[in-house]
Order: structure tokens, then sequence, then C-alpha cells
């Protein structure tokens, strides 16, 4: 039996015919591709947020929203972190025989970085149109990206899961 519950001959553990460790590589090099994509993302936000503090309108910013810019940029320094911290772990364990483990552990702080990357959006979004509206449907604009992006991210993720596996399929 392999460390993934299933078993096969010659170590193979899955319905992909791969073992462990093929099965790691293979998870690695998907998860690196998703991480290229959120991590430019969330890179040029945080730049961008950490310019604005230079800006002449940050100046003319009341407590409120500058304690909203303060947690956002909060936020999205975390993100960063934790979308980059694959890249760091790989490079500490590579060559200790344990990528089946780093992997687990590479997609628990990639998805840790996606939940801190949605807060650091919708905080963005709230200080941007507090500031440029000033009007009380705000926090409902807000709310319904909110909405949207917990539609995308997880409840159709979630939902095509339930949907279209079942439960004695091997996890991905």
């Amino acid at each position: 039996m392999s460390a993934d519950g299933a078993s096969g001959e010659a170590g193979r553990g899955d319905s992909r015919g791969e073992t462990e460790d093929e099965r790691a590589d293979r998870r690695w090099q998907e998860l690196v591709q998703e991480i290229r994509v959120t991590q430019t993302g969330v890179q040029i936000l945080f730049g961008f947020l950490l310019t604005v503090v230079f800006t002449p309108a940050f100046q003319k910013l009341g407590q409120t929203d500058r304690t909203i810019y303060i947690v956002t940029v909060i936020l999205g320094s975390l993100a960063t972190g934790a979308l980059i911290g694959p890249v760091a772990f790989h490079r500490i364990v590579s060559g200790r025989s344990i990528k089946p483990m780093m992997v687990v552990w590479a997609s628990r702080l990639t998805f840790l970085g996606l939940v801190l990357l949605l807060a650091t959006l919708v905080s963005a979004l709230f200080l941007i149109l507090r500031t440029a509206t000033h009007d009380g449907f705000v926090p409902y604009l807000v709310a319904g990206v909110f909405a949207w992006y917990l539609l995308c991210w997880l409840v159709l993720p979630v939902w095509a899961r339930s949907r279209y596996t079942s439960d004695d399929s091997p996890a991905e």
C-alpha cells in the first residue's frame, strides 16, 4: 500500500499509474503554475499599495481610511509571503526526499495566500470606493464583489468537486 492509501504493483499508487514520487512531481508542477498566476497579480497590487502612501492624496485621508489602508497593506504583505512561501519551502527541503509532504505544505500555503489575497482585494476595493464616492452604498458594492469572488474561487470549485468526483477517487 502506498502512502496515499491505495495499493498497487511496484509502488503504483493511483488510477493514473503514477508512483508517489511521480504524483508529487506532477502536483508540484501544477502548483507552481498556479502560483505563477496569482503571484504576479499580488505583487503588482502590493507594489501599487506601497506607493500610495507617498502620494499627496494620502495626506488628505482621514484616520479611518488610513487604518483601512494599513490593514490592506498588511494583508497584501501576508498574501505575498504566503504565495512566495512554497518557493522558499522547496529550496530549503529540496533533495531531502520529502517532496510529497512538501507539496502538501506548499498547497496549504498557496490556499492561505489566496484567502489573504481575497481579503486584500476586498479591503483595497473598499478603500478605493470609499475615497472615490463617499457614498453609503459602498459596503453593498464591496459585499457584492466579495460574493462574486467567493462564487468563483470557492463555491464553483467545491460544487464541481462534489458533483463530478467521488469520495473513493484519489486526492489530488
